[in-house]
C-alpha cells in the first residue's frame, strides 16, 4: 500500500476529526460519526469506481482475495499516522462500501469510563465467568480492554485473548498477554478454545460468542477454573442468559443452565449516550452480580425473576439499566429523550424520575459490599461521571 492511498488518507481525516467510525457507501460522501452523530467528512460523493480503486490499492494479495470469495473482509490495520482501526470491507448493491472503527491507542483507564464501582472488582475476581454485552457500538471492547489493562497492572497472571480482528494493542506489564486473531493466529473461535487450556492460561478474553460452538467451549473454559471474559450482543442481563440458553438444543438446556449458575459471576450490559455537559460519551451500564438466588433462578428456568433481583440487589452494587439511565437525566448528562429511547421500559424509567428523592440519592446506591469481590472495604465510592474514553 502506498503512503498516499486515498482510504489511508481518510481515515487519517476522521481520525483528526475526532471520529469514533469512518463509513464510505457509493452515492454518498464519505461520512464519519462523532459521538453518535452522522456527519460528511467532505462534501463530495464517491462514485462505485473511487471506492473500487482505494479499496484494492490499500488491500494485499491475500486480503483481496478474502474479498472476492467471500464478499467480506475484516482485518486491523496500524499506522502511525492513522493510529490504530479496525476495518470491513463488504459488497452491498454490487459496489463494494467501507467501514471502519477508529481505536484509541492508548487503553483507557476503568476508572474514568463512568461504570458502576463493583465493576472494577471484576478484575480482581480469580475464576468463572464474566459477560459484557450490548449493540453493536456500545462500548463493550473498551471495557474488555481496560478491564484486561487492570488486570495486566495489577496481577501476575498469563492472559490470552481471542479477536476478530485484534483491536487495542497491550504491552506486557505485571502479566503475559498474548493475543491472537481469528482468521490469522486461529481459524475461528471455537478451534482456538479446543486448544487453550494446553496454553496455560489464567484468563481468558472471548471477543465475541457468537455461534454455539464458540459458546459451548467458553462455558466449558470458566468450568475448568479460568476466568474468562466474554462479549455478547444482547440487551440486558435475563436477556442475555435466554440467549446462551437458548443456543442449544432443549436436550442440552438444563446441563447449560446448570454450568451458568456454577460460572456466571457478572453480566454487565451497557449502552453509550452522547455527554450532554461535558462532551464526549458516557455509559449507561445494567450490572448483574451472581448471587444465590440468581444461581437458583438460572438453574430451575425462572430467568423473568433476575431483572428483579438485580432491582434489590444495590447493595451488592447491582443496578438496572433503567435505573443506571435515570441517574444520568439527574446529573444533567443526557436529556429526557435520549434516555428514554434506550430505556428497557420507557414509561418505568418515567415513573422512576418522578421519585420524591431523585434529587438526593441516586437510584440504586450502594451502602456497603457484601459482594465479597476482591478486597472493597467499607462504602462504595460515588460513580465516576467523566467522559467515555
Amino acid at each position: 500500500m502506498k503512503d498516499d492511498n486515498q482510504l489511508l488518507a481518510l481515515i487519517v481525516s476522521a481520525k483528526d476529526a475526532g471520529a469514533s467510525d469512518l463509513l464510505l457507501v457509493a452515492g454518498a460522501p464519505p461520512s464519519i460519526y462523532v459521538n453518535t452523530s452522522l456527519q460528511d467528512l467532505k462534501e463530495k460523493k464517491l462514485s462505485a469506481p473511487d471506492i473500487k480503486d482505494m479499496v484494492m490499492d490499500f488491500l494485499d494479495e491475500t486480503q483481496r482475495e478474502r474479498l472476492a470469495k467471500n464478499r467480506d473482509v475484516d482485518f486491523s490495520f496500524a499506522r502511525a499516522r492513522a493510529g490504530r482501526s479496525r476495518i470491513n470491507i463488504h459488497y452491498q448493491r454490487h459496489s463494494i462500501a467501507v467501514a471502519v472503527r477508529l481505536i484509541d491507542s492508548e487503553i483507557p483507564d476503568l476508572d474514568k469510563l463512568s461504570l458502576p464501582p463493583r465493576m472494577t472488582a471484576l478484575a480482581d475476581l480469580p475464576r468463572g465467568l464474566v459477560l459484557i454485552t450490548g449493540p453493536t457500538g456500545s462500548g463493550k471492547s473498551t471495557t474488555l480492554a481496560a478491564l484486561l489493562e487492570r488486570m495486566n497492572q495489577r496481577r501476575r497472571a498469563h492472559v490470552i485473548t481471542l479477536e476478530d480482528p485484534i483491536e487495542f494493542a497491550f504491552t506486557n506489564r505485571n502479566s503475559i498477554i498474548e493475543q491472537r486473531e481469528i482468521g490469522e493466529d486461529s481459524p475461528s473461535f471455537a478451534d482456538a478454545l479446543r486448544h487453550i487450556v494446553r496454553q496455560k492460561p489464567d484468563i481468558i478474553m472471548v471477543g465475541e460468542m457468537r455461534d454455539l460452538e464458540t459458546v459451548g467451549a467458553t462455558l466449558t473454559a470458566a468450568e475448568t477454573g479460568h476466568l474468562v471474559l466474554a462479549s455478547l450482543h444482547t440487551n440486558g442481563a435475563a436477556q442475555t442468559i435466554d440467549r446462551i440458553v437458548d443456543t442449544f438444543d432443549s436436550q442440552r438446556q438444563e446441563q447449560v443452565r446448570s454450568q451458568l449458575s456454577l460460572t456466571l459471576r457478572a453480566i454487565a450490559c451497557q449502552t453509550l449516550f452522547h455527554n450532554e455537559r461535558d462532551g464526549g460519551m458516557v455509559a449507561a451500564v445494567e450490572l448483574m452480580i451472581m448471587t444465590p438466588a440468581i444461581a437458583r433462578a438460572i438453574r430451575d428456568n425462572n430467568t423473568h425473576l433476575v431483572p428483579g433481583m438485580i432491582e434489590t440487589g444495590g447493595q451488592l452494587g447491582m443496578q438496572t439499566l433503567d435505573a443506571a439511565i435515570a441517574n444520568l437525566v439527574k446529573e444533567g448528562l443526557i436529556g429526557l429523550d435520549a434516555a428514554i429511547s434506550k430505556a428497557a421500559d420507557p414509561a418505568r424509567l418515567e415513573r422512576i424520575l418522578d421519585l420524591s428523592d431523585a434529587a438526593t440519592q441516586p437510584v440504586g446506591a450502594v451502602t456497603n459490599d457484601p459482594s465479597g469481590f476482591g478486597n472493597l472495604d467499607g462504602p462504595a465510592p460515588g460513580p465516576s461521571r467523566r467522559p467515555w474514553e
